[in-house]
């Protein structure tokens, strides 16, 4: 298994009123990002929050092209991206949910605490199969035929890359002290970005070159 440190490229935040960084996603352009009462666009060029929408945002964040999904307690919300319109609700697997991802026409929840990464129909919230893991999981994203999750225990944080199928742990990036991983999202090249949590910040970290992929999700 691969292990290396973490290459952080770019920080952005802390943000005026925002205590906290939960999930994150990217729509080709912004960074979405969850702070609690709202989710903000993020403008990864300039570093400026370009507008944000009201709707509780404590957890994981994804982007299926045209909406964007929000775990809200024990509830995924369905939200038009424009309007800031909730549009459907479906329930969180049992166990609370922490990361959200987007991938394969499906909706995939991280649950922190239980270890586990559920694939879920976006549509009833129905749980088609579940991925075990050996750390807590936070934020979920896959990258071409990768998946990914964040693990934040006490002081370590990392990125994981682990098999889709069994949950075996393939490839580790171990972050700083201090920058734990709350939140996860590929932006479908060489950059992850990273909520992290109590810092009010939000990291770029270079995805590692020998790992890509074949497949785009």
């Amino acid at each position: 298994m691969n292990r290396q440190e973490a290459e952080i490229l770019s920080e952005y935040g802390p943000f005026p009123g925002v205590d906290n960084v939960h999930g994150l996603t990217y729509d080709g352009r912004n960074v979405w990002f969850a702070s609690g009462d709202k989710i903000n666009a993020l403008d990864p060029e300039s570093g400026k929050i370009l507008r944000s929408i009201d709707v509780p945002a404590h957890a994981g964040t994804a982007f299926d092209g045209r909406h964007l999904f929000q775990i809200s307690e024990d509830r995924i919300q369905k939200i038009d991206w424009e309007t800031g319109d909730v549009l459907a609700t479906i329930p969180t697997p049992s166990g609370g949910a922490s990361g959200l991802a987007w991938a394969e026409g499906t909706l995939w929840v991280g649950q922190y605490r239980d270890r586990k990464i559920h694939q879920v129909d976006p549509e009833t919230g129905a749980v088609l199969r579940t991925i075990e893991s050996n750390r807590f999981v936070t934020g979920v994203t896959w990258v071409h035929d990768q998946l990914w999750h964040g693990t934040w225990e006490g002081d370590e944080s990392e990125l994981r890359r682990i098999d889709p199928q069994t949950g075996m742990v393939l490839e580790r990036i171990h972050m700083p002290a201090g920058a734990g991983i709350s939140g996860l999202e590929s932006d479908g090249g060489d950059l992850f970005f990273c909520g992290g949590g109590n810092s009010g910040k939000v990291r770029a970290v270079r995805r590692p070159s020998k790992a890509t992929g074949s497949t785009q999700r």
